[in-house]
Parts: structure tokens; sequence; C-alpha cells
């Protein structure tokens, strides 16, 4: 019980202290956004081809590999006599700052549109960078929705652009993310890294010279001076 305690003590605190090394820039991604104004200043709303939209202020947690899961939800807004439509954008981002997955869900009039996960997957021999692996990302994320709600006919304009309006919120989460490493934060196996203590220094910083001592085998102790060098 006590072994099991310890581990889960020592995995939490791993995980916060990497986590802060991750994180939302919640003013920026608002500013972007036109102001956290609404609801409460919980939220923001904007126009967008042609219709109105609501981001709420995004949700994010800690994982467990020292990266960070984000929420956003985000609202078509379809006035007084008719009830919005929602969405949930979720992104998961690595201990690096790299985004490496991302899912959406679609609520329209009772019926739920649901995205795969997007990881964003690569060629044989290909590599790509943190920049380019969030854009396969983006837009496969739109391609898998748009898809989606096509095989639904949903034709209204407000809702057939979700996806794009869901598109542009990932952007703005992505120039939003700041990867801070804090080097005081550095472990090894999830412990803290000890410095080991100096020595403390000499109390006398001018020793006087010692006699050098001979002792010949059978022969009584003699004691003679050590030369001062010129």
């Amino acid at each position: 019980m006590k072994f099991s305690l310890f581990l889960l003590t020592a995995w939490t605190a791993l995980a916060v202290g990497a986590s802060a090394a991750v994180r939302i820039d919640e003013k920026l991604l608002g500013e972007k956004l036109g102001g956290w104004t609404k609801r409460g200043a919980k939220a923001a709303e904007y126009p967008l081809s042609g219709a109105s939209y609501r981001t709420y202020k995004p949700e994010v947690t800690p994982t467990p590999e020292g990266g960070i899961f984000i929420s956003l939800r985000i609202d078509h807004v379809r006035g007084w006599l008719s009830s919005d439509d929602h969405a949930i954008l979720e992104i998961t981002v690595n201990a690096s700052g790299v985004i490496v997955s991302a899912k959406s869900n679609i609520a329209i009039q009772g019926r739920s549109i649901a995205s795969d996960v997007i990881r964003g997957g690569t060629g044989a021999g290909q590599k790509l960078t943190g920049v380019d692996h969030a854009v396969q990302i983006g837009t496969d994320l739109v391609a898998d929705l748009s898809e989606k709600m096509l095989r639904e006919k949903i034709v209204e304009a407000g809702r057939v652009s979700f996806p794009a309006v869901l598109r542009h919120n990932y952007n703005l989460l992505f120039q939003a993310i700041r990867y801070e490493p804090d080097p005081k934060a550095e472990t090894v196996e999830g412990e803290p890294v000890v410095q080991k203590p100096e020595p403390p220094p000499s109390t006398n910083a001018n020793p006087s010279p010692s006699k050098l001592e001979i002792k010949p085998y059978d022969q009584p102790q003699v004691d003679l001076p050590v030369q001062k060098a010129e």
C-alpha cells in the first residue's frame, strides 16, 4: 500500500512538473477570437462565413507523458428561436509542444458526427517538422468531418461551415501553444537530481611548512627542516 502511494505521488509530481513546460496562452487565443467578453468573460463570439459562432475558454489538463490535453467547446449561434449547434475540439500536445493528435464531435439537431482520431501518419521515410505535422492533422481532421457531414446531407450554411470553423480554432490554438522548458525540473527516473555538496574550504589559508621526518633503519629519528625556495 505504501509503495503504491509512493508511485502515485512520484507520478503526480513528475506529470505536474513536466506539464508546466507546455501551456496555452489563453490571453492571445482570446484576442484572436475577438476577446473573452461573452458568458461572464468565459467565451468569445465572432462572425465567420456568414454565420455567428461562440468559442469558450479551453479546458487544459496534464497528460502522463508530460504534455497537455486541450478541450475546446464551439457553438454555432443560430438565433433566438432556434437551438444552437455544438462542437467539441480535442487536441493532444506532447511534452515538446508538438500536436500529436486531434479529434472533434459535432452535435446538430440531436445527431452526432464524430471524426476519427487524427494522428497525422506519414509515409515511409518521410519526416515532418512540428509545424508540418500540425498542418497535416488539421487538414485531415477537416476532410474527415466534411465527408461525414456530406453523408448526413447537411446543407444549411452555418452548419456546412462548421468543419472550417473548427479548423479556424485549431489554427489559433496552435499559435497559442507555448513551450517553456524548466531547467530546475530535471529528474532521473521520477526523482529529483540531487547536487553533491562541495567540500568546505580550508580554514587555514597559509599553513606553515611542516618538517620532513627521516627514519633510517635501526637509527634514531632525525628531524630536518624543509628548505624554503629562493
